[in-house]
């Protein structure tokens, strides 16, 4: 095993339940960049017998140990780009370990400014060598992994995610029984003038809503802002459109939960970004939060220029 990394769980520490329901065996691909290790990791708190950079061929036998371990119940390995040419194999592989041991095949991937953006940050080459720039090595690797994408369980985006943000999301993926843990809800505000997030999975637009900026005291402070978020509160329209739209919420997640969605982007927009879609966008997180959702608000045009 050459080159692979093992970690065993350690004794010592207790872990916390594994749900009953998790894969016996999770393989972890993807994109350069795109936090593999972290989710590793993750998986290796929960109690998973985890190994970093298994040779392909050795896939087979390492699932076959892992179903008949007497102590081994849960296993984890990350598979990649590093193993050249021989990753083509994946595919194959999976399809026949999954019909002899419960299997889910994890995907991870990332905008490619944000991979550019890690890569600069650690200083680190791109596993396809330094003759071409970050961006080609990416587009390359995107071509190549495409059949293995298209067979993964879960693909995560983790643009969004800080590190402690994905390994809080995986330990709720995999051990979180209740159903509300099982998809990560961002909510956040925009404005048209600065085009519909391209990321965005469902898209109100709160224009219709009275506009702050026209009046000089609230033209240069934001939705945040007390005085602000009570003028725009006022309106009676305000209020019903939160609850109507809350509640659609409430019902069509559960939906999205069991069609397999992980994560959702919902996104409110009004003219600049700055009033209407941030008091809103704060005020439908901290609904969903209070139905028991995991959530996370953001503002895209907050500090551009009113």
């Amino acid at each position: 095993m050459a080159g692979a990394r093992v970690s065993r769980p350690a004794r010592r520490q207790k872990r916390p339940p594994v749900a009953k329901s998790t894969p016996a065996l999770v393989i972890i691909t993807g994109l350069s960049g795109s936090g593999k290790g972290s989710v590793l990791r993750a998986l290796e708190d929960l109690g998973y017998y985890s190994v970093d950079n298994l040779p392909i061929g050795l896939i087979p036998k390492f699932a076959e140990l892992t179903r008949d371990s007497a102590t081994i119940h849960h296993a984890a390995l990350v598979v990649d780009i590093r193993e050249g040419e021989s990753l083509r194999k994946l595919p194959v592989i999976y399809r026949a370990i999954r019909r002899s041991i419960a299997t889910t095949l994890v995907f991870l991937e990332a905008d490619e400014d944000t991979i550019v953006r890690r890569f600069s940050e650690t200083r680190r080459p791109h596993p396809l060598g330094t003759n071409q720039s970050i961006r080609r090595s990416i587009h390359a690797e995107r071509r190549l992994l495409a059949p293995i994408r298209a067979l993964a369980d879960l693909t995560i985006n983790t643009s969004k995610f800080t590190v402690h943000e994905l390994r809080d999301f995986i330990r709720e993926k995999f051990q979180g029984d209740r159903e509300e843990s099982k998809i990560l809800v961002y909510v956040t505000s925009f404005g048209y003038r600065h085009g519909v997030p391209a990321d965005s999975d469902l898209v109100f637009d709160v224009r219709f809503l009275p506009n702050p900026n026209y009046i000089p005291k609230f033209k240069h402070l934001t939705g945040r802002h007390p005085a602000v978020a009570r003028y725009i509160r006022s309106f009676p329209q305000t209020t019903e459109f939160v609850d109507r739209i809350s509640e659609l919420l409430v019902y069509l997640l559960p939906h999205y939960i069991r069609e397999g969605k992980s994560y959702l982007t919902i996104a409110f927009g009004c003219t600049g970004g700055h009033h209407r879609s941030v008091m809103i966008a704060d005020q439908i997180r901290k609904n969903l939060a209070g139905a028991g959702f995991k959530t996370k608000v953001t503002h895209r045009d907050l500090a551009k220029p009113v």
